[in-house]
């Protein structure tokens, strides 16, 4: 695995760090460096940002809420949020609950908005600005839907802004809260937070880079963008220790009772061409990736500018894995390439929002009989 992580570094990240949990024991590996002043070593199951591993916890909130009788997964979004999904072609009645969880709801995508010009200039102008999640779907709603509901995937951020406000409707709670009370406190995982707005993460933890053109210069992005770094769709912070072991207790059926686990893992297919590994399939907050070596796991991953963290479990292992600083050509975690609709996700193992590079290199790190794949994707401007 050391290798591996090494053969990362080699093509231009400088930073990545590896966990792996199996039955017969913990490995982990880490390479490059956690600064590129100071060059000290990426920190030790140090502090990140989740990204989009943010939405397997709000969607394992719905799920629960869902074994509880208290909502549906057929609820369409105008029974939930009246009057909160409409215009340039958008309509809430046609769109369930299950659409927004599984990326079927063809609603646009509103970072674009957000980050209409990927460059440093747009990175530092407005990395302080936070917006409300109503603001957000406003933004979105100013332009037409990708695909009528159920018909099509595409990945799109605003569906879990959306769910994290519909959380917050039939529980009277946030999204935030929820996720404590249900998940973070009950799994003792102390070290996972929901920072909203907050953009310090706690030490130890590696600095994050970005270049936003290639050849450009590393610019340090460790303070993250909040117009797209606040809310239910990618805000969370943790640690590798942490995000492992809730994928394992999800997985093994702690945190949902077996109907709502099967329901959130029937997937759908993610269309080819969409950045994934062909034969990638889309559940309710989780991604199947199949392996070379036959079956596949489960995860979810995450990105922003210059991290991009990936937890998944493939029901003997659990494995984690985050790489710093890429050269990009849009926004890492969110966004596709010169389309203004939704955006096909990233999801373990490559990074949750970023295009990766047609030259993206693929590593193996073995783990007994099979291994995970590892990509290092080039960033170019684009968010997944």
């Amino acid at each position: 695995m050391q290798r591996d992580a090494d053969a990362l570094r080699d093509t231009g990240v400088t930073g990545v760090a590896v966990r792996l949990e199996t039955p017969r024991g913990t490995v982990t590996a880490r390479s490059g460096v956690g600064d590129l002043a100071t060059r000290r070593p990426v920190a030790a199951d140090g502090y990140l940002r989740l990204g989009s591993t943010t939405k397997t916890f709000v969607a394992t909130v719905m799920m629960q809420l869902v074994g509880e009788k208290r909502i549906s997964l057929d609820q369409t979004v105008e029974q939930l949020l009246p009057g909160v999904v409409s215009g340039a072609g958008n309509d809430g009645r046609t769109i369930t609950v299950r659409d927004l969880l599984q990326h079927t709801s063809g609603l646009p995508d509103y970072i674009y908005d957000v980050f209409p010009d990927p460059s440093t200039q747009t990175y530092f102008a407005n990395r302080w600005r936070a917006y409300k999640p109503e603001e957000l779907v406003d933004l979105a709603m100013r332009h037409e839907p990708a695909f009528p509901a159920g018909t099509n995937w595409a990945y799109s951020n605003t569906n879990y802004v959306l769910v994290g406000m519909i959380i917050e409707k039939i529980t009277g709670r946030t999204w935030e809260q929820q996720v404590h009370e249900r998940i973070l406190r009950p799994l003792g995982l102390q070290h996972t937070d929901t920072p909203g707005t907050w953009p310090f993460l706690p030490y130890p933890h590696t600095a994050n880079y970005q270049q936003f053109t290639v050849d450009g210069p590393m610019v340090d992005t460790t303070i993250p963008y909040r117009p797209f770094d606040s809310g239910a769709d990618g805000s969370m912070t943790g640690t590798a220790r942490d995000l492992n072991r809730f994928f394992a207790a999800l997985a093994s059926g702690q945190l949902l009772e077996p109907a709502e686990l099967a329901a959130m893992q029937n997937t759908v297919p993610v269309p080819k061409n969409s950045g994934h590994p062909e034969g990638t399939r889309n559940g309710l907050g989780l991604f199947f990736t199949p392996l070379s070596c036959g079956g596949g796991y489960l995860g979810h991953g995450g990105s922003g500018f210059g991290y991009h963290p990936g937890s998944d479990n493939n029901g003997q292992s659990t494995h984690y894995h985050r790489l710093r600083a890429q050269p990009l050509r849009g926004p890492a975690d969110r966004r596709p390439p010169g389309r203004r609709t939704a955006r096909p996700h990233r999801s373990r193992p490559l990074p949750h929002h970023l295009k990766p590079s047609s030259e993206a290199q693929a590593v193996r790190a073995k783990s007994g009989d099979c291994g995970f794949l590892f990509r290092n994707s080039k960033s170019r401007s684009n968010h997944e």
